[in-house]
């Protein structure tokens, strides 16, 4: 996400280093060289022209203090404004007064609407929450069917059931009103309504929107946009805007942006907040937007915050304690190994959370991070037996030499994984347990 736009950045941002104060020469500079990144990754020439301006203006004659460097300086300076640029603060998710909430979900065709209504209704199912998905989009061939997949994955239903309607057929008015009527009947207080889309905004598809906001007062509009569109997703969530408003924007394929215009513009020109992203294919990959995270992973620095949310909501706090008492214990064995790696999986994508790590968003830039290498690895621990598994010390050759083969590996892959996995027991026997965390990130996996 953003990677050439953060390697950009880095190399504009070594002009003032070693500098002992900021010059009107050395910041023009160097904001030159900033505009033309910015507008090279698409971002609207206002926002780009304003955003210069801003940080050149909050720059110029700044004294460099004892503790701070030119570049750290310009640096936080930068960090603030595109802070400002992306909305200042987190927009919270806003829920009714009185039950149900109804989230509606407007956008063009191919945006991801349906995908990230299912995301939403799975994000929002917690305890003392029962979402409720509803098929509105009644002319694109099999969408109904999509969003039954995907709640049938889920576990949520999806209203109607069946022979309500057919594809082509039915009011989306009545759909909506009455799946309000059904969610409060049968218990459940989130309402998620995924509209249909056009491949362009027409007068059919904004009266449709419009009919459907009017007849069930959302306590949500989002129009979701597909980043990687870049200025058009921009002048199409203005258009929608103008016609209908909108309270939320959602950005989907993050992941896939390397450039970031729309996210850096599209708030500044619709003056919406972005409310959430979306950054893979899997139906938990959403996170609430916040823009000073946003900034941090722009500038390169990281999303620490987000990276320690996302395990705490993976790792449960006594399972943490149990792996803990193991290591200390050195009774952490490869069933142990095992299920640490499906929950570091259950995370998300190794390439994005290494690039929440601090420093290491660079680092990575052109550096294939092989997501199926926990393949391999699982692979030869399933290919021990439960004994083998529980005493790593009994893996003789001939042993492993039947793990290879039913693994589909080589010895030598074997080897490397028994080798590296004693390694690791044995640092973090010697650590406490609250070191555990930096122990597990000196592990590396080498099976490509």
């Amino acid at each position: 996400m953003f990677e050439d736009l953060t390697y950009k950045l880095e190399k504009a941002l070594k002009r003032v280093r070693g500098q002992g104060k900021i010059t009107e020469k050395n910041i023009s500079e160097t904001l030159r060289e900033v505009r033309r990144i910015l507008l090279d990754a698409d971002v609207n020439y206002k926002v780009a022209k304003n955003f210069i301006e801003n940080v050149e203006n909050r720059s110029l004659g700044r004294e460099v203090l004892n503790s701070i460097t030119p570049d750290q300086l310009i640096i936080k300076i930068i960090n603030d404004e595109l802070i400002s640029l992306l909305g200042g603060s987190t927009s919270n998710l806003i829920f009714a007064n009185q039950p149900p909430s109804v989230y509606l979900i407007s956008g063009l065709q191919g945006s991801g609407k349906t995908t990230f209504s299912a995301k939403l209704a799975n994000y929002l199912k917690k305890p003392n929450y029962k979402p409720l998905l509803v098929a509105c989009d009644i002319y694109r061939p099999a969408a109904i069917e999509q969003l039954k997949t995907l709640g049938s994955q889920l576990n949520i239903e999806v209203f109607p059931q069946r022979g309500a309607f057919a594809e082509g057929n039915g009011n989306p008015v009545d759909i909506a009103k009455d799946s309000i009527k059904y969610a409060k009947g049968n218990g459940f207080n989130i309402v998620v309504i995924d509209t249909a889309g056009r491949m362009h905004i027409d007068e059919e598809m904004m009266d449709e929107i419009e009919n459907i906001q009017k007849a069930i007062v959302p306590t949500e509009t989002y129009f979701v946009v597909d980043s990687m569109t870049g200025q058009d997703a921009v002048n199409t969530a203005k258009a929608f805007h103008d016609r209908l408003s909108f309270s939320g924007i959602v950005l989907t394929k993050l992941d896939g942006d390397t450039r970031g215009g729309c996210a850096l513009s599209i708030r500044a020109v619709v003056q919406k907040p972005i409310k959430f992203v979306s950054l893979g294919e899997k139906l938990d990959s959403i996170e609430v937007f916040h823009p000073d995270r946003m900034a941090s992973r722009i500038l390169g620095k990281g999303d620490i915050v987000s990276f320690v949310e996302k395990a705490q909501n993976i790792f449960e706090e006594k399972e943490a304690e149990k792996f803990g008492e193991k290591i200390l214990s050195n009774k952490f064995d490869f069933e142990d190994f095992k299920e640490q790696i499906k929950n570091i999986k259950r995370m998300g994508s190794i390439s994005q959370l290494l690039g929440m790590i601090p420093g290491l968003n660079v680092a990575q830039k052109n550096v294939e991070i092989d997501e199926k290498a926990f393949v391999k690895i699982e692979a030869i621990i399933n290919s021990m037996t439960k004994e083998e598994r529980r005493k790593p010390g009994i893996l003789n050759g001939s042993r492993r030499k039947r793990i290879a083969r039913g693994s589909g590996t080589s010895i030598q892959d074997v080897n490397r994984l028994i080798k590296q996995f004693e390694e690791m027991r044995k640092m973090m026997k010697r650590i406490s347990s609250g070191g555990i965390k930096n122990a597990l990130k000196n592990f590396k996996y080498h099976y490509n």
